[in-house]
């Protein structure tokens, strides 16, 4: 309801242009987040150090001060524990971002699948299928993969 309210304020009194640029920003950064949060349930065991790398990977990728991080995590786990599927978030991103902003993406969800020194089969398999939904190919999701595998263990 809030944040019904707050577009009606800015579509009234703020620049549309700027509020297109923001909204969009918003809507892949809470893909993105919430995509995070659904690889650290994948196994059914969120450890903090996955909370931790998923503050890590939205501040260094995303402008956003740590109050702002706290507030899009919450945000997508609230959405994540109401989402009937993950095709609505993947599409958003599909549609909007070039191919190497998509394997960063993919890059950000195996750094999470990797954050506790283990890929259990479950995040394995829903990194897969987010890649395969973001359109991106095999070859650079095993590529980013095993960069990514390298660079941790």
């Amino acid at each position: 309801m809030l944040n019904a309210l707050k577009e009606i304020f800015e579509r009234t009194f703020i620049d549309s242009g700027r509020v297109e640029d923001d909204t969009r920003e918003h809507g892949i950064e809470l893909a993105t987040a919430l995509l995070l949060v659904e690889v650290s349930r994948a196994d059914y065991d969120e450890r903090e150090v996955e909370g931790e790398q998923i503050a890590a990977l939205l501040r260094d990728n995303f402008d956003l001060s740590e109050q702002e991080i706290d507030l899009l995590v919450e945000d997508a786990k609230s959405q994540a524990d109401h989402a009937a599927s993950l095709q609505s978030f993947t599409r958003e991103l599909h549609a909007r971002l070039s191919l190497a902003e998509k394997n960063k993406i993919v890059e950000m969800l195996w750094r999470v699948a990797f954050a506790d020194r283990h890929l259990d089969k479950h995040e394995d398999h829903l990194v897969r299928k987010i890649a395969g939904l973001l359109y991106v190919s095999h070859s650079d999701l095993i590529r980013i993969r095993n960069q990514v595998r390298d660079e941790l263990l």
